[in-house]
């Protein structure tokens, strides 16, 4: 089946809102507080032996050169100061923007004088036009990588040097490119890498959410039932004093404990099911020991499989929410093949809806339902939840061609 239009634009997207055609990512910088990059002690090492093909022939030439000592002064210090751009340059990998711009901006008006001022090799060049890369956010470094290689070939051009050092300027454009390249992989690793942290904690939260929307379906039920029956147990003995009745009622609510406590165990393993039969019986003996007028079905063949279980949770927060605040004598429990309904003659009236009615919507909202609760004409309280079944795709008529042929 072909994706439709929306669904092709979600998968575009998602397959490439880390890429270089995503415009956000030009500006963007993931690297801000990412404590990356190279290696804070062993980068000196190897940016020194990096160092060394440059630093070798400028030092030779000012020893040697015949300018007066406060020009070979002022030249050693751009030189090397320079050179200490580039071995420092991870001390500032994740800091803020503004600092980064700071010290790029020096680095490349350094390497500029460097290249410009010395006659040297474009080559020098590329200390800072591979640091830049890795530092700024893809547009910022190209913007200024092409400024610095631009400025380089208009003095080349100017000085009618571009023949003798034209190649080693592509050369280095061809590298800076590189680097442009395989930095801003690294940032779609490091954006990879912060996707997958709030993936994680999005995962946490559902799961978080689940344990507890699971447990106060299940505790909330099977405590109200403890309750009404061990207040049916101390009535019998207040009233009548029949232990045998009080000691039946008090070994249910041994029983319900029980049940409580293997449910809570198989809830956070996510491994129990509920079921609408089982409910239906409990619901029964609940409300028996409440003391209150209970129409229920018998069977639950008339309701879709699929529905049995979201079903049974609704029935369960149902009735306990009669047996908690509804005051009700009477409660009417009535199924069909994708529905369920609720309806009671307590004193319930219009409330804001707690845990356990915003927990249903979820439930039977992840079924594609509906569920809707308030007070009915005449008086006491109506909860329904509906899910239609879905439409059956439109079957394209066929257009017959007629058989035969020439004879």
């Amino acid at each position: 089946m072909e994706p439709t239009k929306d669904e092709a634009s979600s998968i575009a997207v998602t397959r490439f809102r880390f890429a270089l055609n995503d415009r956000a990512s030009w500006w963007d910088d993931p690297m801000i507080g990412h404590r990356g990059g190279p290696n804070k002690i062993g980068w000196p090492i190897f940016a020194v032996l990096f160092l060394l093909p440059f630093l070798i022939p400028a030092t030779h030439g000012l020893v040697e050169n015949s300018d007066p000592m406060w020009a070979r002064v002022l030249m050693g210090v751009l030189i090397f100061g320079y050179s200490a751009c580039y071995v420092v340059f991870p001390v500032v990998f994740g800091k803020e923007r503004r600092v980064k711009l700071t010290f790029g901006a020096v680095m490349l008006a350094l390497g500029l004088l460097s290249t410009l001022l010395t006659d040297a090799s474009p080559y020098i060049l590329l200390y800072a036009t591979a640091t830049l890369a890795f530092l700024f956010p893809a547009g910022w470094a190209a913007i200024l990588d092409t400024l610095a290689l631009g400025a380089v070939a208009i003095v080349l051009v100017a000085d009618g040097r571009l023949d003798q050092s034209g190649g080693d300027l592509i050369s280095v454009a061809s590298i800076t490119l590189a680097m442009f390249f395989m930095a801003n992989l690294i940032r779609a690793i490091r954006r990879l890498e912060l996707a997958n942290q709030e993936i994680a904690t999005l995962a946490v939260a559902n799961e978080r959410q689940r344990v507890a929307r699971d447990l106060h379906d299940l505790l909330g039920h099977s405590l109200t039932t403890i309750t009404v029956k061990a207040g049916l147990a101390r009535r019998v003995l207040e009233s009548s004093g029949d232990v045998g009745r009080a000691v039946e009622e008090i070994r249910e609510v041994e029983g319900l404990t029980r049940s409580a406590l293997s449910d809570v165990r198989l809830t956070v393993s996510d491994y129990r099911e509920v079921s609408l039969a089982a409910e239906l019986a409990g619901a029964r003996a609940a409300l028996r020991a409440a003391e209150i007028e209970a129409d229920l079905p018998y069977a639950v063949d008339n309701v879709l499989p699929r529905l049995q279980s979201t079903f049974g949770y609704v029935l369960r927060e149902g009735i306990t929410n009669v047996l908690r605040h509804s005051g009700a004598g009477r409660v009417r429990v009535r199924l069909g093949r994708d529905w369920l309904e609720i309806d009671d003659d307590g004193t319930g009236a219009e409330a804001a809806p707690g845990n356990g009615l915003r927990g249903l919507t979820e439930r039977v909202g992840g079924v594609g339902g509906t569920l809707h609760s308030g007070p009915r004409s005449g008086g006491g309280w109506v909860v329904r939840a509906e899910v239609p079944e879905p439409e059956p795709p439109a079957v394209q008529a066929v257009r017959a061609e007629p058989a035969g042929g020439l004879a």
